[in-house]
């Protein structure tokens, strides 16, 4: 019996002791989202098409033919009221023979003090690959407000890539 019961408290103990220890998840906020079924919104207009039967989501995505290198400007989002955070853009990305790099690219403006980006040189995609996910951050601080974030896809070299169903997110600091 006392056996029983000095386990039962130690198991209690145990089970507060998680409890108490665990965090809440981190609340994650998406700000802006492309599903780049049409062209509505997209700022580059050359060598770009809509694809409707080639997509990650199903509803089309957005076709670049690059002949060269070439930096397609996708969207600017003008403030987005954001600081003390991780900021992510996130897309769905695929290439056919592709010579070169493919990555992301994210520009954030701050008021007096100019533009700073983020690239995705981690992890480039090159060749032909089927749908994947890529994502780059960009880390604020407490006062670091952009008031417009721009958003573009790189191609260092000539082939066709496919992006689809951006998303920018915010993330607390870890």
């Amino acid at each position: 019996m006392l056996k029983n019961s000095a386990i039962t408290i130690i198991l209690g103990l145990f089970i507060v002791a998680i409890t108490g220890c665990s965090q809440p998840e981190a609340q994650v906020i998406e700000l802006k989202s492309y599903s780049l079924d049409d062209t509505q919104g997209l700022l580059s207009q050359t060598g770009v098409e809509i694809d409707k039967d080639i997509s990650s989501d199903g509803n089309g995505s957005l076709k670049v033919t690059a002949p060269e290198s070439t930096v397609v400007r996708l969207f600017e989002t003008g403030d987005i009221d954001v600081e003390n955070a991780r900021l992510a853009y996130k897309a769905n990305i695929k290439t056919q023979d592709v010579e070169g790099k493919v990555y992301l690219e994210m520009w954030c403006h701050f008021a007096g003090k100019g533009e700073f980006f983020s690239r995705g040189l981690q992890s480039p995609l090159t060749g032909s690959v089927e749908w994947t996910t890529e994502e780059i951050p960009f880390f604020l601080k407490k006062e670091q407000n952009p008031d417009n974030v721009k958003l573009n896809l790189v191609i260092t070299g000539k082939g066709t890539v496919w992006i689809d169903d951006i998303h920018l997110i915010k993330r607390p600091l870890k």
